[in-house]
Formats: C-alpha cells, structure tokens, sequence
C-alpha cells in the first residue's frame, strides 16, 4: 500500500479535487478519528467485484426470499457514515474522522455519494457508502448492527449498479468478507487503465 506524500490539512476540500483523485485511482484516509488531517491512498493492488463474477451462496439466496430489511438508498447518507465511524468496546479507533465525514457529505450534496440503508422495524441497522463517478462505483465504508445487514446492503447496491450499467464496484481492499461475493484483486496499472476507460 503506497501514501501519497501530499498529506492535507485543508478541512474543505473542494468536491473537485476528491472527484479528480478518485479518477487518478487515489482515496482519502485519515491516520486516527481523532486527527483532522487526511492523506491519499494509493494500493498497489485492488479489491474490485466485476459484475459477471458475483457470487451468492445457497444459505444467502434463501434469506434474501425472506427479505428481513427494508431497505432504502440515500435517505440517511450523514447517519450512516456516522455509523460507519462509530467506536465501540471492539474497535477503539477508525479512519474516518470529521474532515472525511466533511469531505462525503459534501460529495452527497453534490450528487456524487451515495448510501444504502437497511431498517428493522424503522431502527437503521446496517448500510454502506461510496461515490459514484461515470460507470464506476467506489464502495467506501458499511457497518452492521444486526446480523447479515450488511451483506443485504451490498447486494442491493449491486443490482442497482448492474442495472445501470456500471463497469464494476472498487472495494479499495481486499477481505473475506468480500471475497465470498467474489471480490478480487487486481494490479494498480490494471486499475487505472479501467478508470481511463470510464
């Protein structure tokens, strides 16, 4: 994994900038939540979910009949990244901070982000976000507070993004979690030639 050198203590940062990065193949982090700086990454590898690789496994289809979440897309961008942040018992640190929930909810209100949201019984428990730019999605953060509610976010993201003809869905990285939908990775020079052709 490669930073960038250029570190940012800009707590503004224009949407143009953060949308012309992204085109680059670089994404904001920030070190600690408890930082206000923010440096780009640059993986030499990439997680990506191409979309005629999809994989659901058996136990999944069959829950997804059930349909135990509403689900809905950009209603609550600003309570899902902030659940996305959330500290707890198990996680004492994260890396987005108030200058990328500032950098985000920016990109929301200029149409480039994105959230999906799943409920129980009107409580929002899971969701994820990213930032959609031309046929390319960028997945950034999700969180879970019941069991499979994520899992139920990124599939309906991706039939959102299959029915609007999008390329693939860049995961930055690569985990087991993804690796059961059938995320891979590809090299960086791989990754920036698909962005150039977006």
């Amino acid at each position: 994994m490669k930073k960038n050198n250029f570190i940012s203590h800009d707590y503004s940062i224009p949407a143009e900038i953060v949308i012309d990065a992204y085109k680059r193949g670089l994404f904001p982090m920030a070190e600690t939540a408890f930082s206000k700086e923010i440096y780009w990454l640059e993986p030499k590898k990439r997680g990506v979910i191409f979309f005629d690789k999809i994989k659901i496994n058996r136990k999944l289809k069959k829950m997804l009949k059930s349909c135990p979440f509403k689900i809905s897309v950009d209603t609550k961008f600003e309570e899902v990244i902030e659940c996305c942040s959330k500290l707890t018992a198990n996680r004492k640190d994260t890396w987005i901070n108030d200058t990328i929930k500032k950098i985000y909810i920016n990109l929301f209100k200029k149409g480039y982000a994105h959230s999906v949201e799943c409920y129980i019984e009107g409580k929002l428990v899971g969701g994820l976000y990213g930032v959609a730019i031309g046929s390319v999605f960028f997945g950034e953060s999700m969180f879970s507070f019941v069991s499979n509610a994520s899992k139920f976010a990124l599939i309906h993201l991706i039939e959102r993004l299959i029915v609007g003809q999008f390329k693939f869905l860049d995961t930055q990285f690569l985990n087991d979690f993804l690796k059961q939908f059938g995320a891979e990775e590809i090299q960086k020079r791989e990754f920036k030639s698909l962005l150039n052709e977006n």
